[in-house]
């Protein structure tokens, strides 16, 4: 029988923390999960300091993700005791979210953890991870790792960090571009990193071909000048906005050499596109080296977390442990 749990609930702008409810408190939805980790993402700490208007509804649960065992049922696909993954859906901006000791959702929603994949683990995967995941996909769909080198922005970051381990685990020729002395980027694989402040600004229309590919994450004048070296048949995967949404470019990249803009979008992505990430992770990620990127945190955390993302403090993955 359950009764009371704590959760991370945000009452308005102003109002927030940690309470106790029950499972009465909690939306509708056909599956019961009790959470043992959610992560923390970059949207988390827009959501709770209120800097984007993240928050459809009030009150809210804050947490786009989290990983569980199911409690109740009746969804066809999910029975009492499956291990099962949320990403996205709305959950923590329209739905309650991870944020808390149990959530009820759609099962729709809900993928099966995979086997070779802990709970611990895929919340250190988590969105970011399954984000880079679907990055990366779009990178090989049209380059292979012997044509040319591939750049990550904001790679000391979740989503980056993720993104360059896979692409050098998959042996492309991957640079790391941080602001940070990220002493794990090192560890993660065969990456050249380049130091944000060395970093060259093109302001040209069109540049030197530099890039083969890119996976950006900061969006803003980063992304513009990249857009410009990328080389003829190139391709940019565009999946953040860290420094800012406002892109200053041209159609000059895109017409006289051929280059994509893709956009990747992991919140509402199919069900078929899930499946694909999760299965590319469990098949090329090295999951020892997630310790390499990982800290562990609790509710009572997630208010400091908020204002310490936003400001470019927090790097590689944290995870909340909803059972301290």
């Amino acid at each position: 029988m359950i009764k009371s749990f704590r959760a991370f609930v945000i009452e308005d702008n102003k109002k927030k923390g940690i309470r106790s409810i029950n499972k009465d408190y909690l939306m509708e939805g056909n599956v019961l999960i009790k959470i043992s980790y959610s992560s923390f993402n970059y949207k988390d700490g827009l959501a709770i300091t209120g800097k984007i208007p993240i928050i459809k509804a009030f009150p809210m649960i804050p947490g786009v993700d989290f990983v569980g065992t199911v409690e109740e049922s009746s969804h066809k696909k999910f029975k009492k005791g499956h291990k099962v993954i949320l990403n996205g859906w709305g959950v923590g901006e329209k739905h309650f979210g991870g944020f808390s000791q149990y959530a009820r959702v759609n099962g729709d929603w809900l993928i099966h953890l995979p086997k070779k994949i802990n709970e611990k683990q895929s919340m250190i995967i988590g969105s970011a991870g399954y984000t880079a995941a679907l990055c990366v996909l779009e990178i090989t769909k049209k380059l292979k790792p012997n044509m040319g080198k591939i750049i990550v922005t904001g790679a000391s970051g979740g989503v980056g960090s993720i993104a360059t381990h896979l692409l050098a685990k998959l042996k492309y020729d991957v640079t790391a571009l941080t602001g940070k002395k990220s002493k794990f980027l090192s560890k993660l694989g065969n990456i050249n990193i380049l130091d944000r402040k060395k970093f060259i600004f093109n302001k040209n229309p069109l540049g030197s071909q530099k890039w083969a590919g890119c996976i950006d994450t900061v969006g803003g004048d980063v992304l513009a000048s990249i857009i410009s070296e990328i080389k003829y048949d190139g391709i940019v995967a565009s999946t953040g906005l860290a420094k800012s949404h406002i892109l200053n470019t041209t159609v000059f990249p895109f017409i006289l050499r051929n280059i994509t803009l893709s956009g990747v979008d992991c919140v509402y992505a199919s069900l078929n596109k899930r499946q694909k990430a999760w299965d590319f992770l469990e098949k090329y990620l090295d999951l020892r080296k997630l310790k390499l990127i990982c800290s562990e945190k609790s509710l009572s955390d997630v208010k400091s977390l908020s204002n310490k993302i936003l400001k470019g403090k927090v790097e590689g993955r944290t995870i909340i442990n909803l059972s301290i």
